[in-house]
């Protein structure tokens, strides 16, 4: 499988990846990733108990774009794969089939987010950075009011899973 390890202003997450259910939206990442593109990137929107917002090089909320020529790329949502838990990883879109780069972390179990954003992947070792980062002071917009930011994300990848 492939790992993804995120460095931010609160600590370090890592998360797996759900490539094999989630192609595109795996590949799109990764390759944002290898671009340096998250790097800096602000956690814009930070909800207390319901998910925590990145992915956008304006830090509004407002940007972003896929690695493709086209801005956005179609939803990938599967029905085993849910807004179960605290910790998961899922992209934010602007509607239907309309992801661009966006994603977002889960505080806790969002049912009402299943079948409208695709989930793919989740926390697995880290959850204390987001247990700090849920506690970070942020303004009525719910944008933390100290910015914290992405510093680099790492990919690893597990050759021995390409065997199983």
């Amino acid at each position: 499988g492939i790992n993804a390890e995120y460095g931010t202003d609160v600590g370090d997450m890592k998360v797996e990846l759900f490539c094999e259910e989630c192609p595109k939206t795996c590949y799109n990442f990764l390759a944002l990733c290898a671009s340096d593109y998250y790097n800096g990137c602000v956690f814009h929107r930070n909800v207390r108990g319901f998910l925590a917002q990145t992915g956008d090089p304006t830090g509004t909320g407002k940007g972003g774009s896929s690695c493709w020529e086209q801005r956005y790329f179609p939803d990938e949502i599967h029905e085993n794969l849910k807004h179960s838990r605290r910790g998961i990883l899922s992209m934010a879109n602007s509607g239907a089939n309309k992801n661009s780069s966006q994603f977002f972390f889960t505080y806790a179990e969002q049912a009402k987010l299943d079948g409208k954003y695709t989930v793919f992947g989740h926390v697995i070792h880290g959850l204390e950075a987001l247990d700090d980062l849920e506690k970070v002071p942020v303004d009525e917009k719910h944008k933390p009011v100290t910015d914290i930011k992405i510093r680099r994300v790492t990919i690893h990848a597990n050759p021995i899973a390409e065997w199983g």
